[in-house]
């Protein structure tokens, strides 16, 4: 991918992270993000305390990327923006302030699907270095987030079959539930992470659930863990304290064991040999562990991302811009930004 492309601002305001975005082609000048700390005192998201949050930042953040990236407002080409999935209330802050930014400066807008956004984050190069080797089309991704869980066939950039999804809870949820259960703060997966580097995986084991093709449920196997700790604890009332390394590094294999065998499977029943894992929870050190140990043994080539890139952030959103302006292909400010959003470029399919 070339880095001589349009130069184009980019917003991402799905959730509880405020983050501006600044590209020239598909090389990443800034990439501001301002996190939300307040939402971890109540475990959660708190959708009216983000978009009020995002109200306050959204300027800041703007004016911060574009200083990083030394670029002026009248030298923008255009705007891409995250019109979806996400809070209504916090795609509204973003979408709103990029179609004023597209009509202020006469600069096409461009509505971008959040998923897609971490899909394509493969093709971003950041200070002239591409972090890891570009994926041709087309390509395997394994999207995990607190959101979303599925196997998509990225067949080109607006080209997407969906192999498998989950049926219920997402693994970022099943993992920030667990957390809890455990009483360790939000969000619970980096945590839970960082204890099973200590702990024993095999001490306890929890029911596995089976599904058709490569789709997910992670539903059951978070009601067993709750099940599983209560028995455990009749016997020694302080297990979820003393034996906290074992039951985090437990949880962990239970959530990430579906995810590698339904990538395994998907690799065999497609034939392509080339993946990649996009999501908060490809940050996971298991999970990259694992995929890794696919790859060498299956022979394929994979894309794992840098951290800065596994979280919600806008210069996944300018790459999705990017593809959008070199095809020609913009929208109307009279568009609207939506919590659950289709399209037509995805295709849904059963293996």
């Amino acid at each position: 991918m070339t880095n001589r492309g349009p130069l184009i601002l980019a917003i991402e305001s799905s959730c509880d992270d405020t983050s501006v975005a600044v590209l020239q082609g598909f090389n990443v000048l800034s990439n501001c993000v301002h996190n939300q700390e307040i939402h971890r005192e109540f475990g959660g998201v708190v959708p009216e305390m983000a978009s009020r949050a995002h109200i306050q930042y959204i300027v800041p953040t703007i004016l911060a990327a574009l200083r990083t990236s030394k670029k002026e407002f009248n030298q923008l080409e255009g705007i891409a923006v995250t019109q979806g999935p996400g809070l209504q209330g916090s795609l509204l802050v973003g979408h709103s302030m990029a179609k004023s930014l597209s009509l202020a400066l006469t600069i096409p807008l461009i509505n971008v699907n959040h998923i897609e956004g971490h899909m394509l984050s493969c093709y971003l190069v950041e200070k002239g270095i591409q972090k890891n080797s570009s994926l041709e089309f087309p390509y395997l991704c394994l999207t995990v987030s607190g959101g979303h869980t599925q196997i998509v066939i990225v067949k080109n950039w607006d080209n997407f079959e969906v192999l498998g999804q989950t049926l219920d809870d997402s693994v970022g949820e099943a993992f920030d539930k667990s957390a809890k259960l455990l009483s360790l703060d939000y969000p619970g997966g980096p945590i839970i992470d960082r204890y099973s580097k200590h702990g024993n995986p095999d001490r306890f084991v929890f029911n596995k659930t089976r599904m058709s093709g490569v789709n997910f449920s992670f539903s059951g196997i978070k009601t067993n863990i709750l099940q599983t700790m209560q028995k455990e604890q009749k016997i020694r009332a302080n297990t979820l304290t003393n034996d906290l390394d074992d039951w985090c590094a437990s949880i962990q294999k239970s959530l990430i064991a579906p995810l590698v065998q339904n990538t395994k499977k998907a690799i065999f029943n497609t034939g392509i040999k080339r993946l990649a894992i996009a999501g908060g929870v490809s940050a996971n050190t298991f999970l990259r562990d694992e995929i890794t140990r696919l790859a060498m043994k299956e022979n394929i080539e994979i894309y794992i991302p840098p951290l800065s890139y596994t979280m919600d952030n806008a210069a996944m959103i300018g790459a999705v811009g990017q593809f959008s302006m070199l095809n020609g292909v913009y929208d109307h400010v009279s568009s609207s930004a939506k919590a659950r959003i289709t399209s037509d470029k995805w295709k849904y399919l059963d293996i």
